[in-house]
């Protein structure tokens, strides 16, 4: 009996190369079906945290409050569509005034889509889905979260301190979950040179739902919602 593992039959360069370029036209499909679904949701707040979050955890209630604050403000509300932190926020918003909105992955597993969604958008790949987030949002509002909840954080901090997107409010919900990083960053990068002082502006750590809405309309107190012409060609490089 021959016990040795069947590998798959190679694939040619040329059909390897064939998928790659139909895989290509994917992408562009996800870009123009996302732009179009969403075009119309401004204002709109990105909302994150973790999908493993129970429904009877304190995280989950105050994502659903911020949500429903927000939504009552007159903010679209988007998450990542799925279970715990994203869940709550989309039930928040989906009670409220304004639409919830759900970008929905593709995963093999944990990922479900939450029924508290208004407009759904589904991605298969999470670039795609991350360049949407940051697209038409006023301002990201991130809970407790794993590694998703900081991969979404930092591509917002690197686009906005890289000037690739316009300055919006970036909102840390919970001192004493994200007080530690904060402090990380203040004594290591700033300290050893791999940020600028004014990169710690970029960041705002607040804990009560009243205040994340506050400080949103404080940061457009002085200009409109809408991003200005230069913005707006900004964001086309994204």
């Amino acid at each position: 009996m021959n016990n040795e593992m069947k590998l798959p039959p190679a694939q040619s360069p040329e059909l390897m190369q064939s998928k790659e370029s139909w895989r290509v036209f994917g992408i562009m499909s996800e870009f123009v079906s996302a732009t179009e679904r969403l075009s119309n949701i401004h204002p709109a707040v990105s909302l994150f945290g973790s999908a493993r979050t129970p429904h009877d955890h304190p995280y989950y209630q105050l994502a659903e409050e911020i949500s429903r604050l927000l939504s009552d403000a007159g903010f679209s509300v988007i998450s990542g569509g799925g279970p715990g932190i994203m869940e709550a926020a989309n039930k928040g918003a989906f009670y409220g005034k304004s639409p919830s909105v759900g970008l929905n992955i593709q995963l093999p597993h944990e990922q479900h889509n939450n029924p508290y969604q208004n407009i759904s958008q589904t991605f298969h790949h999470f670039f795609t889905r991350k360049v949407m987030f940051v697209k038409f949002a006023s301002a990201y509002v991130v809970m407790p979260g794993g590694f998703g909840t900081l991969d979404e954080l930092m591509e917002a901090l690197t686009l906005v301190q890289t000037g690739k997107t316009r300055r919006i409010p970036i909102i840390l919900v919970g001192s004493r979950f994200w007080g530690g990083m904060v402090d990380w960053i203040r004594n290591s990068l700033l300290t050893e040179g791999m940020i600028n002082p004014g990169d710690i502006d970029l960041l705002q750590v607040i804990d009560a739902p009243e205040q994340v809405v506050a400080a949103i309309f404080k940061h457009y107190e002085t200009r409109g919602f809408e991003p200005s012409a230069a913005e707006r060609e900004m964001q086309l490089n994204l």
